[in-house]
């Protein structure tokens, strides 16, 4: 197996993981730990895609400068 093979093995195995840190997920270590753990198999693997995909993720809080009148 060569070495692109292999990035693309890691890379596919942590999906989820990369999913989760990608939307800012709340639990983002939470899931690359169980995706670590459990990731070899399929029911594991999927749990933490479903995971990674649910909507719980942070909120961006924009502040914006006063609006000086004249």
């Amino acid at each position: 197996m060569g070495l692109i093979e292999l990035a693309i093995v890691v890379a596919l195995y942590f999906l989820p993981a990369i999913i989760a840190h990608h939307r800012q997920h709340n639990s983002s270590g939470s899931i690359f730990v169980v995706n670590f753990f459990f990731g070899w198999s399929i029911i594991g693997w999927i749990l933490c895609l479903a995971w990674a995909c649910s909507g719980n993720t942070r909120q961006q809080v924009v502040i914006l400068p006063p609006v000086y009148r004249r």
